[in-house]
């Protein structure tokens, strides 16, 4: 079940926030917790049982750290046993097949196995449920002994199946007590409106121009074609994933709950370094404390820092998908930002900043290519049409046709696309000097957004989501 289907909409959250504020505030979790297990069992559910286990084995991990707070070497084998799990269970679902294709490429072997369908969301709880149980082996959170409120952080719905990654540290307090209000639940509701509107009007059009570029033959296409379908890529995903990391933010708080926000505009960025800090925070944040920092960071001099920057980095690509593309797509921002760190960051710096971002976006298109393509050898020959090599030229008809049948799409994801647009509106709004009047045209805007999204998930067929199953 997706945030942006009809059934979600019109059935489900209605019918979870009816009963989720009725009920006393005691059984608010448990309401939040069956609903949260109904989501995800829409979709697959063999695969709750799963998420059962991963729940049961890191709660009873949890405790056994508790227990042995006076016995450092048995709280470490405890760590790496409940660690050592986790991935091997997150491993097997997600790479499993990709191993077994690499060694009967690699190797004169043609070894069997049976395809599994990935379980949705396991990328997302199986790293929240790792930075519990390293939380509490530091000692930055304390041991939940309540199982149902540790159940409902291993598999809360708004969160579950794209994130933001959520660490226990973070809503530790909120699974005790949380603040409800008008007020609070009014302002989800704008954050969730304004995801749905990025993920299905600006994600699902900018989506269908580069699905359609996607199915043409190799070589068939000009230069100005393929920047086209990267750019219409690079829109997609952008809005696909922010717009739902918005509308998990939005839900969060219409339950009263704080999450923080996975994107800050980051195709605003000038450099590589800046826009992973704009881009998907919650797992940057996580590699940076759970990966980079204890394989020593920058503590160990250029060399080992550049290590634990390529290892996090190909960790990186590898948690997307697995295939050599991703992590190819990894290195290749590994490499990057270890040029930016400590090559020509500086230099770069000195630009003229037009320049800085004309450098952070073309490397930034090129990274999707590999993020797209089926293989690398496919990357490499999208590439070379964008930069003139093995198309049909530098234009053709086709291309002048998407960009002129699209020019007002793209004009509107790049307004979305910074904070040039949103910040226009609230000054325009702020301009309005009668309080009701404000509030009357604010409400109304937000009701014709919510109309607009729904006309098009009734009379569109087109509604992917492209992080559905990392």
């Amino acid at each position: 079940m997706l945030f942006s289907s009809l059934t979600f909409l019109m059935v489900f959250l209605p019918c979870t926030l009816g009963l989720y504020y009725i009920v006393p505030d005691k059984f608010k979790n448990m309401i939040m917790l069956i609903a949260s297990l109904i989501f995800y069992a829409w979709g697959e559910p063999v695969y709750i049982i799963l998420m059962m286990l991963s729940i049961a084995l890191n709660y009873v991990c949890g405790i056994n750290l508790g227990e042995k707070e006076e016995d450092p070497v048995g709280r470490k084998k405890s760590l790496v046993f409940a660690i050592v799990i986790n991935l091997l269970i997150l491993g097997f679902f997600k790479y499993y097949g990709f191993f077994i294709d690499s060694i009967n490429q690699i190797f004169p072997v043609d070894l069997p196995y049976r395809e599994l369908p990935l379980p949705i969301g396991i990328s997302f709880y199986t790293f929240q449920a790792v930075s519990y149980i390293v939380d509490v082996y530091r000692g930055n959170a304390k041991v939940q002994k309540n199982i149902l409120n540790f159940a409902l952080y291993i598999c809360m719905f708004p969160q579950l199946i794209a994130g933001p990654i959520v660490r226990y540290v973070d809503i530790e307090i909120q699974l005790r007590k949380r603040e409800l209000s008008i007020y609070k639940f009014g302002n989800g509701v704008k954050i969730f409106l304004i995801g749905l509107a990025k993920k299905v009007i600006l994600a699902n059009c900018t989506g269908a121009v580069f699905q359609e570029i996607m199915e043409l033959q190799m070589g068939s296409f000009s230069a100005l074609t393929a920047w086209i379908g990267c750019i219409s890529y690079a829109f997609q995903i952008y809005f696909d994933f922010s717009g739902y990391s918005d509308m998990a933010v939005g839900l969060g708080r219409m339950f009263g709950f704080e999450f923080r926000k996975n994107f800050d505009y980051p195709y605003v960025s000038k450099s590589i370094t800046e826009f992973w800090r704009r881009w998907h925070i919650s797992l940057s944040t996580w590699f940076k404390e759970y990966v980079y920092i204890p394989l020593g960071g920058n503590r160990f001099g250029k060399a080992r820092q550049i290590e634990n920057i390529l290892i996090v980095w190909m960790l990186t690509g590898m948690w997307h998908g697995a295939a050599w593309n991703f992590i190819f797509w990894g290195v290749y921002y590994g490499i990057l930002l270890i040029l930016e760190k400590f090559v020509w960051g500086e230099k770069l710096q000195k630009l003229p900043g037009f320049f800085q971002h004309l450098y952070a976006i073309l490397c930034i298109l090129i990274g999707w290519v590999f993020f797209f393509s089926p293989n690398v050898g496919y990357a490499f020959d999208y590439i070379g049409i964008m930069f003139g090599i093995g198309g049909s030229g530098l234009f053709d008809g086709q291309g002048i046709f998407f960009l002129f049948s699209n020019y007002l799409l793209y004009a509107i994801a790049v307004l979305g696309s910074c904070a040039f647009g949103a910040e226009r509106l609230n000054i325009m709004v702020r301009r309005i000097r009668n309080g009701k009047v404000r509030t009357l045209i604010v409400g109304v805007s937000y009701m014709v957004l919510l109309f607009v999204t729904l006309a098009y998930l009734v009379t569109e067929s087109f509604n992917p989501f492209l992080y559905f199953r990392f």
